[in-house]
């Protein structure tokens, strides 16, 4: 494992681009999961698939990261984080010839999941390396500009893959996430470097080795586990917001398609910014639960506030305004909470633990999102607003008292 010296108070120009390296990586994992989604159209009305199998195809990349976030997580824990950013990428350049490949629909949606799969493996390396190479007072800003790969990922892909889809066909909006897996590998393999890990205490001779779960900062207290708790229920409002806020504008409020992805757009740049906010403040106060305890309260009130103007039957300008905040107050939460899980993991730990953390939130959301849609059918979109604040109510008194490091 290639690694270097590194000054823990010091932050050079070397770290802030390792950093938007891994950013990139992982941003270009996003472009392709969520990508995906936004060519349904395409594949229902210009391919002619009926909906239940585009659907199938949409679905591929994200079970097939949700299948491999823990497994990734054990291989950085192990290898080290370039070799799995650069494997990764490697892998889902690979998986996404293939599917160019093909006219087979089995076989381009287990390409599909098998690239899903491979880019799994840019969120627990990336996040390893803002924890190895970034002082704890720098930790919050630079995980809150990480975590902004998501909605840099979605935004180019919502950009470009259905323009080309509709212009060139399939492989042409495809060839999109292959080219950024592509430059993702080169960048990683020449750019990054694993930060450096504490040595393995020698065990005295004659003691046998410890299994695989020895040292597990699971054993030493439940820190871990109320975070992700917490992550679990704050994420429900935060996916609930990102799948239907478009259609609430669209069908509930009568905006145009154009005019809501205006919306959509804006709570996404905005979102991006309160992650790097979040995370400086955490910075300058020396501490992730005070803000994370404070995002909770301030979900709970942008949630409530806008079931109560929705169910009064509010301005439209008043509905969507609250709308936006829920939406950006909703995201601002996940550089602190992977952080924390970070820094308490460990360096020996830390890949499994983010692993854990994206995977329980990833198959949360799966699992909610048809629940949600059923129920809004059934009594409107109100009761989900003040069900989502009731939601984020229940995690502000889950976020742990102190916080705890380990590295």
């Amino acid at each position: 494992m290639e690694t270097v010296a590194i000054d823990p108070a010091r932050v050079t120009a070397r770290h802030w681009l390792v950093l938007a390296v891994a950013t990139f990586v992982a941003a270009s994992g996003s472009a392709f999961v969520v990508g995906i989604g936004f060519l349904l159209p395409h594949l229902h009305t210009d391919l002619g698939m009926s909906l239940p199998r585009a659907g199938i195809l949409v679905a591929m990349p994200s079970v097939g990261m949700a299948s491999a976030l823990i497994a990734w997580g054990w291989l950085v824990d192990r290898s080290g984080e370039k070799l799995v950013l650069v494997a990764g990428s490697v892998g889902a350049a690979l998986a996404l010839t293939a599917a160019l490949t093909t006219d087979s629909y089995p076989l381009l949606s287990v390409f599909l999941l098998l690239a899903g799969a491979a880019t799994a493996s840019g969120n627990s390396a990336s996040g390893r390396l803002v924890v190895g190479w970034f002082p704890a007072h720098r930790r919050g800003l630079a995980m809150g500009i990480r975590q902004m790969s998501q909605p840099l990922g979605a935004a180019v892909a919502a950009m470009s893959m259905p323009l080309l889809a509709q212009s060139h066909g399939l492989r042409a909006a495809l060839a999109v996430p292959l080219v950024l897996a592509v430059v993702s590998a080169v960048a990683a393999l020449v750019v990054v470097t694993d930060p450096p890990h504490p040595p393995v205490p020698p065990r005295p001779t004659g003691q046998e080795a410890p299994d695989a779960a020895d040292g597990s900062p699971y054993r030493e207290s439940r820190h871990l586990q109320r975070i992700h708790v917490v992550s679990v229920l704050l994420v429900l409002p935060q996916g609930m917001l990102q799948a239907f806020l478009l259609v609430w504008l669209v069908l509930g409020h009568g905006w145009s398609a154009v005019s809501a992805g205006v919306v959509v757009t804006v709570s996404q740049v905005l979102g991006a910014v309160a992650r790097i906010v979040a995370g400086a403040v955490s910075d300058r106060i020396g501490s992730r639960m005070r803000p994370l305890r404070g995002v909770a309260i301030s979900v709970t009130a942008g949630l409530a506030a806008l079931a109560a103007a929705e169910a009064l039957g509010a301005p439209g300008v008043v509905a969507v305004t609250l709308a936006v905040v829920a939406s950006v107050l909703s995201v601002s939460d996940n550089g602190l909470a992977f952080t924390a899980v970070a820094e308490y993991a460990g360096s020996r730990w830390s890949g499994r633990a983010l692993g854990v953390q994206n995977t329980s939130q990833f198959v949360t959301i799966s699992a909610v999102t048809p629940l949600v849609a059923a129920v809004i059918e059934r009594v409107g979109y109100w009761p989900v607003f003040a069900g989502a604040a009731v939601v984020a109510a229940l995690a502000i008194p889950l976020v742990p008292g102190a916080d705890r490091r380990r590295v």
